[in-house]
């Protein structure tokens, strides 16, 4: 009987600025290398979503942000994991956006947003954002 792929637990953020919303690529070495994602990571143990949240995208792009309302979650699985993800709308309190634990980052329009390759459990919060 095959082992059941570990879960692993995202909090992505969904930052938006004068009607832009910022994505960020994925290393090209990375597990889905190239594509683009809303910023955010991997939960520690006995870590909050929220302050996860906070850790990563400080981490990958130098900001310092405010975790407000969830506003979406998903669970995606494949082959090597199984990813259970939620999506909290944020605010940037200091920064400019550089990318620094990833590729390149950029704020796009949400018309934009269907020119981008995103992972799987990212699609929910894509499919939500209106592109008109």
């Amino acid at each position: 009987m095959r082992e059941r792929a570990p879960t692993v637990e995202v909090a992505a953020g969904l930052i938006i600025r004068d009607g832009k919303i910022l994505i960020a690529q994925r290393r090209s070495n990375a597990h889905l290398g190239g594509l683009w994602e809303f910023p955010g990571g991997k939960r520690k143990p006995d870590e909050s979503f929220e302050a996860c949240l906070v850790r990563e995208v400080m981490e990958e792009l130098g900001l310092t942000i405010a975790v407000h309302e969830q506003v979406a979650s998903a669970e995606h699985s494949d082959s090597e994991r199984r990813v259970q993800i939620r999506f909290y709308r944020c605010t940037i309190l200091a920064g400019d956006p550089k990318p620094l634990g990833c590729d390149a980052c950029r704020w796009i329009t949400p018309a934009e947003i269907g020119a981008y390759p995103f992972p799987p459990a990212d699609e929910p919060l894509v499919r939500q954002i209106p592109s008109g």
